[in-house]
């Protein structure tokens, strides 16, 4: 079954070394066999090398790819959340230097389930799809807290005709269990009546 639409027959199928994905005919996604994915010891120890600090101005620009559309138009301070925002939460330091009110959710490093009894303007969502086990789940959690003219952003790498999926590095990632298609995009964009923005390759901006 996909873990985004719940088709019940999965299409195409492909084994890439040891690991067996399937592909959905109705939304596109791409993911792993279920039976393959890490445990939670293993999904920690591989963010527990992460290394996303602050202070890394570096860093600080590439999440601007995905900061700087979600802010265009806004005027005035407005409240965001982080879902997955990891063991150096970042974006919600870039948000609050910027007069705005942000928390963070993370299952591993920031458990704060009230945190997602909110509703915000903005939720960002960065490297974080590729790690689902249950898109359909989490996808309904980040709208069931988005506000009404609200906008969800996320950044991930999709899943292009041009790339090799075997050969695909961030295929090869151990924690990375689900790809999405510009396709499985409007899937998603579709099904929660918002409209989809996917100005760049690995941004796509959701706004209702």
């Amino acid at each position: 079954m996909c873990p985004l639409c719940a088709v019940p027959e999965t299409g195409q199928e492909a084994e890439c070394g040891t690991r067996r994905y399937a592909r959905c005919p109705k939304c596109d996604l791409v993911f792993l066999d279920p039976a393959q994915r890490p445990t939670p010891a293993e999904e920690k120890a591989e963010y527990d090398l992460h290394e996303n600090d602050p202070g890394d101005p570096r860093y600080r620009r590439w999440l601007s790819r995905l900061v700087d559309p979600m802010l265009e138009g806004v005027v005035t301070p407005i409240t965001a959340l982080d879902y997955g925002s990891g063991p150096g939460p970042t974006i919600s330091v870039m948000l609050k230097e910027r007069g705005h009110t942000a928390r963070n959710y993370d299952p591993f490093f920031a458990p704060d389930r009230a945190a997602l009894g909110e509703t915000y303007d903005l939720i960002f969502c960065s490297e974080t799809t590729e790690h689902f086990f249950h898109p359909s789940r989490e996808f309904a959690v980040l709208f069931a807290c988005l506000r009404e003219g609200g906008k969800i952003g996320v950044m991930t790498q999709m899943l292009t005709p041009d790339i090799d999926f075997a050969t695909w590095r961030y295929r090869l990632q151990p924690s990375h269990v689900a790809f999405y298609t510009p396709t499985t995009m409007e899937w998603i964009a579709e099904h929660y009546g918002a409209t989809l923005d996917l100005r760049l390759p690995d941004v796509a901006v959701f706004a209702r």
